[in-house]
């Protein structure tokens, strides 16, 4: 009697046709929310499993990819195998968190499929967490903060706030024009470097430099090489060195735009 109870307990009825179909679209769209916000590719499989699972599906496999999810769930004799491109990828934590909640919720079963839906929405409706001019301050004030950290004086301290304040906006502008992403980190690590290199031509500070380098911090893919290394340490060898590259032609791209812009204002070898 007890074996008995124990089988009904975990045992699923299996989907209908359009309930799989809906469970797996959720999947999809979950996948697609953490991947391009920044989740690497363990969290991405194991948020999907979790949720398709606890909405009723008997089992869901999942292949992360740079760029690209693809899920195959199945309940009883229905399968569904779907595949969904990112096109879009960036930086939020607050919606990485977000979509982890609700497929925990799910799995404690507060929410059903028609919840997540909504839910799902909610969170694709979200406005900015913050306004373009607090971005640009913060950003400004990290950098210069940096500089101190350094060893910069205040002069240094201004130079690179200023620098950074002006090359954040630059690329806030570049990107909702759709720039090409790489163009869009030589042109900013230019503006900064070039603005920054006034502590050098004018002798503002007896480390110039160090408003050079700090200006261009809010340029350096820290998100992208920490999830390379953990898709390799995991097993995701393909994602972490597709990541691993991409982050290496950032670094390249922040190098070629700091050289441009030393060249053009004639600072000496530093």
């Amino acid at each position: 009697m007890r074996e008995q109870d124990t089988r009904s307990r975990y045992h699923k009825l299996p989907l209908e046709r359009e309930a799989l179909r809906d469970v797996i679209d959720l999947a999809l769209w979950a996948g697609q929310l953490l991947l391009q916000h920044g989740a690497e590719s363990a969290r991405v499989e194991e948020s999907v499993h979790r949720l398709g699972t606890a909405l009723g599906a008997d089992w869901i496999d999942v292949l992360v990819s740079p760029n690209v999810i693809a899920i195959t769930t199945n309940s009883g004799e229905e399968f569904r195998t779907k595949i969904r491109r990112v096109i879009t990828l960036g930086v939020n934590m607050r919606i990485i968190d977000e979509v982890n909640d609700i497929s925990r919720r799910v799995t404690e079963e507060k929410m059903d499929r028609f919840d997540v839906r909504q839910q799902f929405k909610r969170i694709d409706s979200l406005p900015p967490q913050y306004s373009r001019w607090q971005i640009v301050i913060m950003v400004g004030l990290a950098c210069g903060s940096f500089s101190r950290l350094f060893g910069g004086d205040w002069p240094v301290f201004i130079v690179t706030f200023a620098a950074a304040s002006v090359a954040m906006t630059v690329r806030q502008i570049l990107t909702r024009r759709y720039f090409n992403g790489l163009m869009i980190v030589v042109i900013t690590a230019f503006i900064a470097g070039v603005i920054a290199s006034i502590a050098t031509v004018l002798h503002l500070s007896p480390k110039p430099e160090i408003a050079l380098a700090s200006s261009v911090l809010l340029l350096v893919p820290g998100v992208q090489l920490i999830n390379a290394a953990e898709d390799l340490i995991k097993g995701h060898v393909v994602t972490g060195i597709t990541r691993g590259i991409m982050g290496g032609l950032i670094s390249l791209g922040i190098a070629l735009g700091l050289a441009l812009a030393i060249q053009l204002m004639g600072v000496p070898n530093l």
